[in-house]
């Protein structure tokens, strides 16, 4: 993929895809390829944290809410709408809106760190928009899934909105004092290695506490993360964390969601709708992100980076499927279909961003800029003045 200037992100992916059951079924789904995989996501949104631009966060966090809400709003109505329309019950077709309303953090952070833009205010609009995105799906499936047991009630709602809230309380206090117990250390003893043992030590116990209190584990992570975007040490922390995570962990992330990949059991029927809930996928977000970009006054061009940054579906999407099939909300046939659009989103994201956050003015002002120098270069040499470095 770096042969052919795309995001090695995809290469990983179609790797994952042809060594699967999908094409030359070389490698089955396993529980140790997916426990590696599992690491890889979590250092990798690990490293994102670190990566943040932690005052930029700050400036956008109002605007990452509304490209959130808008962007889930759109893509569960639009799930639902879809799998209504193919004749799927009201309740199971509403659960496959819930299961396509989140995005994928990891795939947009590998695709936005690769190009160097996670630092940008769009970059830092994305990954608040990501943590959001969880939170909301999270609660809508919890209310979801009480609806579907008939145990709904105010009490339940609240007890999940209270559990969310005391993990992020837990989560801003203790980054709190991490921050500043590694900048003493800092301080006291130099930048040593064992700093970057006990800053992963800290983001996955982050991630075991999320998960605990109901939430994503990446969303651990990436907080996780956050604590140490601002500490004297964060390059070190970064870079070898960065290293642990490409070199082994985050490849076979990418390459676990291929691996995943299976068409078998696809009808006629089943294949038209997975076509129109992979197109929904991404409308909804393009448009509704993008429309809470513009809204929070991003330009047009930065809405259209946001609205792309958020169409991919991952591991949230993987995770609701799942419990929705467990418990008999949603048929086990539908599974493929959830595969096709994450498989399909994940892909396509990487490549949209590079063309979303191509500078196709760079060329021309390069060339014109070589020109004009060139000419001043020839003239100024000519006349023996002085010469001019490029």
């Amino acid at each position: 993929m770096k042969r052919f200037h795309l995001p090695q992100v995809v290469g990983a992916l179609i790797a994952g895809v042809l060594l699967g059951p999908a094409v030359f079924n070389l490698i089955a789904p396993n529980e140790v390829i997916s426990s590696v995989a599992e690491f890889g996501v979590i250092l990798l949104l690990f490293t994102a944290g670190m990566e943040t631009d932690y005052r930029q966060l700050r400036k956008t966090l109002k605007s990452s809410m509304l490209i959130s809400i808008i962007g889930v709003t759109l893509a569960l109505g639009g799930g639902f709408a879809s799998a209504f329309l193919f004749g799927n019950p009201t309740f199971e077709s509403f659960f496959i809106g819930v299961i396509i309303a989140s995005m994928s953090t990891s795939i947009t952070v590998e695709a936005l760190s690769e190009m160097g833009k996670l630092k940008t205010k769009t970059g830092t609009a994305l990954m608040g928009a990501s943590l959001f995105d969880d939170i909301f799906v999270i609660v809508i499936l919890a209310i979801t899934m009480g609806i579907g047991d008939s145990e709904i009630s105010v009490p339940s709602i609240a007890m999940i909105i209270i559990k969310i809230c005391a993990f992020f309380a837990f989560a801003i206090a203790s980054g709190y004092g991490v921050n500043r117990l590694f900048n003493w250390l800092y301080g006291r003893f130099g930048n040593r290695g064992r700093f970057t043992i006990f800053a992963i030590a800290y983001c996955f116990v982050m991630a075991y506490l999320a998960e605990l209190f109901g939430l994503a584990d990446i969303t651990g992570a990436y907080l996780a993360g956050i604590a140490f975007c601002t500490t004297r040490c964060v390059d070190t922390l970064e870079t070898r964390t960065h290293e642990l995570s490409y070199m082994f962990f985050t490849p076979v992330f990418l390459a676990n969601i291929g691996i995943h990949t299976s068409f078998a059991g696809m009808s006629g029927s089943l294949i038209a709708f997975t076509a129109l809930l992979v197109v929904i996928s991404v409308v909804s977000k393009v448009v509704g992100c993008g429309l809470g970009a513009k809204i929070s006054r991003f330009s047009n061009r930065e809405s259209v980076q946001v609205g792309v940054g958020m169409i991919a579906r991952g591991e949230v999407s993987f995770i609701v499927a799942t419990k929705g099939i467990a418990v008999g909300y949603v048929s086990s046939l539908m599974f493929p279909s959830i595969i096709v659009v994450v498989l399909v989103t994940v892909l396509i994201t990487p490549l949209l961003l590079k063309a979303a956050f191509a500078d196709k003015g760079a060329a021309l002002n390069g060339s014109a800029n070589g020109s004009a120098n060139g000419s001043a270069n020839g003239s100024v040499n000519g006349s023996g003045s002085k010469e001019l470095s490029s």
